[in-house]
Parts: C-alpha cells; sequence; structure tokens
C-alpha cells in the first residue's frame, strides 16, 4: 500500500494532506524518515507519524464527494463507476451505503463493514438525508406545507414520512429525507407539480460533506465520525 493511501486510512489526514505530511519528515516507516508519498508500506512495518505509532488499518469507512456522471454500483459496461475514483485495493474491497443517481452529486459513504451499512440503510433505523435542490419553477408555500406533511409518490400506497424544507429562494430548498425510495427526491418534488434540475447531497445523519474536499476526492472517516452511526 502507498504511504500517503495508508496514512489516509488510519488518521484524519486526506490524501493531499498525507503528502504533506511525509514530504516534512513527520513520518517515519521502522524508524526511517520517509518523504515520499509513493513508498510502499507493508503490514508488518512500524509506522509513526509526529512520533505516534499508528495501527495497520482493519474494517475500511470512507467519505467520497461523488461527482456526477458516475454510477453507484459495484460494475456497470456503460457508465463510470463510483469505485473508479478509488485505488484498486480499496474500490474492489468497498461497500457502497446507500445510492445517489448518475446525475446527483455529493456526500457518499463506503465501507468493508457490514452492520455498520446496514445501520445506515436499514429502514429501521431513523437516518436523516439533506439535499440541496434547485427546481425548474418557483416552489410555492403549498407544495412545501406538502413535503412537509408527506406525499403520495406515483406508484405507491403509502405517503413519505414527513420531509424537513428549508427554503433558500424561490427555486433552490434544502430538503431533509428519512427514507431512501427510489429517486425519493426527484418524485417527491413530481408529486407537487415540480421538477429537480439539480441536486447535491451534503449531508446523512450529523455527518457533513467536507467544504475543503474537491469533487471526486475520498477521505477516511474519523473514529468519531463512525461512532456516529
Amino acid at each position: 500500500m502507498r504511504l500517503d493511501f495508508y496514512l489516509s486510512h488510519v488518521t484524519e489526514l486526506a490524501r493531499k494532506a498525507a503528502k504533506i505530511a511525509a514530504a516534512k519528515g513527520r513520518v517515519t516507516v521502522n524508524g526511517e524518515v520517509v518523504k515520499k508519498a509513493n513508498h510502499r508500506v507493508l503490514e508488518t512495518d512500524h509506522i509513526c507519524l509526529d512520533g505516534e505509532p499508528l495501527a495497520w488499518p482493519t474494517e475500511g469507512y470512507y467519505l467520497l464527494h461523488k461527482p456526477a456522471g458516475y454510477v453507484c454500483a459495484n460494475e456497470d459496461p456503460e457508465h463510470p463507476i463510483v469505485l473508479d475514483l478509488l485505488p484498486n485495493h480499496l474500490g474492489q474491497k468497498l461497500n457502497i451505503v446507500g445510492r445517489l443517481d448518475k446525475d446527483t452529486t455529493g456526500l457518499l459513504l463506503l465501507t468493508t463493514d457490514g452492520q455498520w451499512l446496514h445501520r445506515i440503510t436499514s429502514p429501521r433505523h431513523v437516518c436523516p438525508k439533506r439535499y440541496y435542490v434547485k427546481l425548474k419553477d418557483v416552489i410555492s408555500q403549498q407544495s412545501i406545507e406538502q413535503l412537509e406533511a408527506g406525499v403520495l409518490l406515483r406508484g405507491e400506497s403509502q405517503l413519505t414520512k414527513p420531509a424537513e424544507v428549508e427554503w433558500l429562494s424561490e427555486k433552490e430548498i434544502y430538503l431533509t429525507i428519512q427514507e431512501g425510495k427510489y429517486h425519493q427526491v426527484k418524485r417527491m418534488l413530481a408529486s407537487v407539480g415540480n421538477k429537480v434540475e439539480q441536486l447535491h447531497r451534503d449531508r446523512i445523519g450529523p455527518l457533513q460533506l467536507d467544504k475543503n474536499l474537491p469533487l471526486g476526492e475520498y477521505r477516511a472517516l474519523t473514529a468519531q465520525e463512525i461512532a456516529f452511526f
């Protein structure tokens, strides 16, 4: 495993910050300072950051800033997949926590921990998800009240759970939902006579997407963030 990948897995450092930390001589491998980010490390190596020993990663927990154009699948013959945005040695082991549509951007979680994944995605566990929604038409107060009360989606027999709506402008809202039905946000807005033109997820539960994490980049979750769920 590359040194910068290793550091981003077991510390709070993003890949770029991990490269900088190594370049500044903050990392030792088996007692020797290693400044090259592409240095290969093994599970048997003794690795320290600022003199503090680091453990070898076990389960993996990652946050990805998903760009548009990528599908949330393990393989797809026609489109690039989100796992292509991670190194091969990670992408082959990770499971996607929930889904975002191909044209939707924002916060996506990935993990090797099946139980943790289940706690976030299971209908038995309440895990709110917030989306920035840009609309084709002006949203009315009546539409907002309908979304907040629950709407009937086409093909469904029960109302959605009440959503939270934060008005941003005539054609922009934050929409927080507690479920994960197929194309739910788009179908909810369609049910009140509007259309989603842009969709971006910025929060899952208490975890918010880093404002300084570029599109297509990822980072490891901290122990505190993993414990959120």
